[in-house]
């Protein structure tokens, strides 16, 4: 641990080394996230060594209630930190502290009363690339078992990095994954469609298909509930609403803007239409047009926002 750590107790310690080497070897965040959790349960750790005059112990955060939690983020409100900076540093910290208490070395139930400082709102229908990729990082920091957080993560990354609509995800089957580099997808009108397999979603995929306890065969979906069977959009769902309370996203982050963001993103990396058509699964080039109208109205909106002769007196 570097220097940062030494306003924590020794047991704390610990359980931030045990918790770095989770996230590493079984949840296999990336080397960046992980440094990023680092700093942001530091910046935690150093608030409260000052916040309460004595470094941290495993008893006191046991003991910390919701108004030392806000307290810490009106701090770093009264810092200039930016909501999202704010609701990622919570992300990070409710982490910890939920492997804490599956761990059972603590548990605090105030932590998961407090809600996420709310980012400002965007245009209705794209994620951000940034907020696309900690949706993708935090969707595996459930309290359930680690097979569904990696199922979670494996869904939204094809979501996102497919293109794919939520009802054409969860009707995939192993046998349309037979090919490493694409995947077979039937959208509307019961059409099939070819989607390249990056290698983002391909090892997402790998993941989740090692952990899931459920033994299947090539015809069987990928995507399984609990039970085994089928998984529900009900419940993607639900699981994209818990991250996105943890990340304080916006309402209209949800699973069908993760495949409005493949579009918009793909556009504006300059993309043709009648790709992106095919991509989508579109039958009238039409519908693919007015993601033009997004992304021209995303440009005026960040023109408005910086040119200095664009803002109201």
């Amino acid at each position: 641990m570097s220097s940062e750590f030494l306003f924590a107790a020794e047991d704390v310690l610990d359980a931030m080394t045990s918790w770095c080497q989770w996230l590493g070897e079984e949840r296999r965040v990336a080397p960046h996230t992980l440094s990023s959790y680092q700093s942001d349960l530091s910046a935690f750790l150093a608030f409260l060594s000052d916040y309460k005059g004595k470094p941290a112990t495993l008893a006191s955060l046991a003991a910390l209630s919701l108004t030392d939690f806000r307290a810490w983020l009106a701090q770093m409100a009264a810092s200039s930190h930016q909501a999202s900076s704010r609701a990622r540093a919570l992300a990070a910290v409710r982490n910890f502290f939920r492997w804490l208490d599956k761990t059972g070395r603590l548990h605090n139930a105030a932590i998961d009363l407090l809600r996420a400082p709310k980012t400002p709102r965007r245009l209705p229908r794209p994620v951000s690339m940034e907020d696309a990729q900690d949706l993708l990082r935090a969707s595996t920091d459930i309290e359930e078992e680690n097979w569904i957080g990696l199922r979670d993560k494996a869904l939204f990354t094809l979501l996102y990095g497919g293109g794919l609509r939520i009802s054409e995800a969860l009707n995939v089957t192993n046998k349309n994954l037979a090919q490493k580099d694409r995947i077979i997808v039937t959208g509307k009108g019961n059409k099939q469609r070819v989607v390249p397999l990056i290698p983002i979603i391909a090892d997402a995929l790998e993941d989740y298909r090692k952990a899931c306890p459920f033994k299947v065969g090539m015809n069987d979906f990928v995507f399984l509930g609990v039970r085994g069977g089928q998984l529900n959009a009900g419940v993607a769902q639900r699981q994209m609403r818990r991250v996105r309370r943890d990340l304080g996203l916006p309402d209209d982050v949800t699973p069908h803007a993760l495949r409005h963001s493949f579009a918009t993103h793909l556009l504006a990396s300059g993309a043709d239409l009648r790709s992106l058509q095919e991509l989508l699964g579109h039958a009238s080039l039409s519908t693919t047009q007015l993601y033009t109208r997004i992304e021209s109205a995303q440009l005026a909106e960040t023109y408005r926002a910086a040119h200095p002769r664009a803002r109201k007196k």
